[in-house]
């Protein structure tokens, strides 16, 4: 069991991740084959929910979950070479929405995920966006904290939004939900993706995704 701890200005304990939940550096493997995700007690996970960020027409005939850590280069990757294709192909026309959920693989990318949801819906994307673009900065500071806190200054949110955001109890439980969940149907690194409901993981390119949803979309 392993407590995530949030640091803004002191140490203020979150939450308890239940036994087995860690976040540690898992690996991705960049070739998987799709595996059913379809038991009756995770089938809602596999669709948007009320609490999701949805990127795209939520009445989008195809659902992309990605589940995703902060800290992963394989899922900055994703974010910096894949999305905006997707996004211009796929989500902007109406035919896939993305939903995001944090699958953090450390404390770090925890308390970055932490921020991003305190960044308001109109804003989250391009938060993930400016972390996923500068992760290569900020993750590898001394103080990963206070480097994201720069970061999101773009987006207008100051130190003192930062420093309420991690100690915000409300948004840290909501960031382990999202991990817990992602372990209930499978997610074991990062990136996974989930179309709907046939679970990927892995690193994918557009022309991988072209591929699937091409076989979705009539």
């Amino acid at each position: 069991m392993r407590n995530i701890l949030i640091v803004a200005g002191g140490i203020v304990a979150v939450a308890v991740i239940a036994a087995g939940v860690y976040f540690g550096t898992i690996p991705s493997n960049p070739a998987p084959t799709p595996v059913a995700a379809t038991t009756a007690d995770t089938r809602a996970l596999l669709g948007a929910l009320p609490t999701d960020h949805v990127l795209g027409d939520s009445k989008a005939p195809v659902t992309i979950i990605e589940y995703a850590s902060l800290t992963c280069p394989h899922c900055a990757a994703f974010d910096v070479l894949t999305l905006p294709e997707l996004k211009k192909k796929w989500i902007d026309t109406g035919k896939v929405k993305l939903v995001y959920r944090d699958f953090p693989l450390d404390q770090n990318a925890a308390k970055a995920a932490q921020i991003a949801e305190c960044a308001g819906n109109d804003r989250y994307f391009a938060v993930l966006d400016l972390m996923f673009r500068s992760q290569a900065q900020w993750a590898a500071a001394a103080d990963p904290v206070a480097e994201v806190g720069k970061t999101v200054r773009i987006a207008g949110m100051n130190d003192g939004d930062v420093k309420a955001c991690l100690a915000n109890d409300k948004i840290a439980d909501a960031v382990v939900a999202d991990f817990r969940g992602g372990e209930s149907i499978g997610v074991n690194s990062t990136p996974t993706l989930f179309i709907n409901g046939e679970l990927y993981r892995g690193s994918r390119t557009i022309e991988d995704l072209d591929g699937v949803l091409g076989n979705l979309v009539k």
